[in-house]
């Protein structure tokens, strides 16, 4: 990969959920190649989806990142020469280019309706054609598109050739050849005058002189529009490198929907930020057979661009409790005891584990069977103990844990009152008293129908560690298909959980 300029990457996360393994691993790369380059490596908070993003997400991504032991030469918490570095705080930079844009032709703006927007797709989607918009609005006039934009509400679209080839040129994959008849007239900023991400991607990329785009092999499919903007504003593109989606076992997508995917699971379950960030690094460097221990620098020192597979690189979470059982066996007993402490959550959080169980024991030496819970990492609940006691049918016992995993994802705060509300809201959806699934919530989420109070219980766990307990027990009692799903939202609504 030749260098033109110094080397300048970045990882640009949205602060909509959890910290994701799979943000890590990307992080990971883009750090590895800017500091192998003696270059700067960059973090942007891409927060133009207002409706879903979070200073508390914005908190864990940061937190997790530093967690793993990856830091950043510019960021919105430490600043640097091209700020600000969330996007929420530039919309007047994207707003002077979209102008730019439809001065000189290469944007307009679109009045069409939602309503007319749906029927354009429902036709196309009748007649087996790529979702595309159709182009009624490129034939207003500017003076008559200026004017009703003082009264109407509109969106402001991307030019994009109707014939040809997008030619994309991938530091990895080489040559990618994408037919401009199947790329869609993008919106670059919505309604309420906010950039979308492919605006505020390419505007920001330049101005903070990103020189390589090291990004997941899904955003292939939006290089020809990033790449034409480029070309509109007369700017020299970063070299372009798309990397594989990391995989199940199975091959198929790792998905949070089928296993844990936050960095804050992990760290949850123990497993040590130096272990986790060389079994990410063993996805991308090559290794022998007893060299499978690397440091950061050994993993900066030995990153190679072809070395990447372009296999899904496989998250065998085997191979990373193997290799967290040799950092903790190679701790000293100092370091091991720290560890497990902080781990534990110290003297605070036991201390409000004791509080919860203190009315319910005869002896102290029943702690350990009202608190094991809190300290067992994964849960596997057999289908005999989930439908043991049981009012509900066996569909109605896997659909309130579907409900209640969906229910978590959608939860912007997790906090006992939120836990209590959400729960008891998937007992009122089935037509149930929350006494009728409180057995199965417990055995699920504490391994046992009886235990300190559940929802103080579940604060104390977390959203990660109920939401993957929850999927073992969905699990163990055959889970909840896509096919069951879509069953589910014909009759219940668009308030249905996604398929786990």
């Amino acid at each position: 990969m030749a260098e033109r300029r110094p080397v300048r990457t970045r990882i640009a996360p949205s602060p909509t959920g959890d910290p994701h393994v799979g943000t890590a691993y990307v992080a990971l790369i883009n750090y590895c190649f800017a500091k192998r380059h003696g270059g700067a490596f960059l973090l942007r908070i891409e927060d133009t989806d207002q409706a879903r993003s979070t200073a508390e997400s914005e908190v864990a991504i940061l937190d997790s990142l530093r967690w793993l032991g990856l830091t950043w030469d510019e960021g919105p918490d430490v600043g640097g020469p091209y700020g600000p570095y969330r996007q929420s705080e530039r919309s007047a930079i994207y707003r002077e280019h979209v102008n730019r844009l439809l001065a000189e032709g290469h944007a307009f703006r679109c009045f069409c309706s939602a309503e007319r927007l749906e029927e354009m797709r429902e036709a196309q989607r009748l007649a087996k054609v790529p979702p595309r918009y159709d182009g009624r609005c490129l034939a207003i006039p500017a003076e008559e598109s200026a004017r009703r934009s003082l009264d109407e509400p509109y969106v402001v679209r991307m030019r994009v050739p109707d014939h040809g080839t997008a030619m994309i040129h991938d530091a990895r994959r080489g040559l990618i050849e994408i037919d401009w008849s199947t790329v869609d007239m993008q919106v670059l900023m919505k309604s309420d005058g906010l950039p979308t991400y492919h605006l505020a991607n390419v505007v920001d990329d330049h101005l903070m002189q990103i020189t390589h785009v090291i990004r997941g092999e899904e955003w292939v499919s939006s290089a020809p529009k990033h790449l034409l903007l480029y070309q509109y504003f007369g700017w020299e593109p970063p070299v372009l490198l798309h990397v594989p989606l990391l995989r199940n076992p199975d091959k198929s997508k790792l998905s949070k929907r089928k296993n844990p995917t936050s960095i804050l699971f992990y760290k949850a379950m123990g497993y040590l930020p130096e272990a986790l960030l060389n079994f990410l690094g063993l996805l991308m460097v090559s290794s022998a057979e007893g060299e499978e221990v690397m440091t950061l620098e050994q993993l900066i020192g030995r990153f190679e661009i072809d070395h990447l597979s372009l296999g899904g690189p496989v998250f065998d979470v085997p191979k990373l409790d193997w290799l967290n059982g040799k950092y903790l066996r190679e701790l000293s007993a100092e370091s091991f005891l720290e560890r497990a402490l902080d781990w534990s959550g110290g003297r605070e959080r036991f201390a409000q584990a004791a509080a919860l169980a203190q009315s319910r024991i005869e002896r102290l030496s029943d702690l350990g069977g009202l608190l094991w819970f809190l300290y067992a990492g994964r849960l596997h609940p057999t289908q005999a103990q989930l439908l043991e006691g049981q009012k509900l049918a066996p569909d109605d016992v896997r659909r309130a844990l579907a409900l209640a995993m969906w229910e978590l994802d959608a939860m912007q705060a997790f906090d006992r009152a939120s836990v209590e509300t959400a729960l008891k809201g998937v007992a009122d959806r089935l037509g149930r008293k929350f006494r009728d699934l409180a057995r199965l919530f417990y055995v699920a989420l504490t391994g046992s129908p009886t235990s300190v109070p559940l929802f103080e219980a579940m604060d104390l766990l977390g959203r990660d560690v109920c939401r993957e307990r929850l999927r073992n027990a969905l699990d163990a009692l055959g889970g909840f298909s896509a096919a069951e799903q879509r069953t589910w939202q014909s009759a219940n609504g668009a308030g249905a959980p996604a398929a786990p």
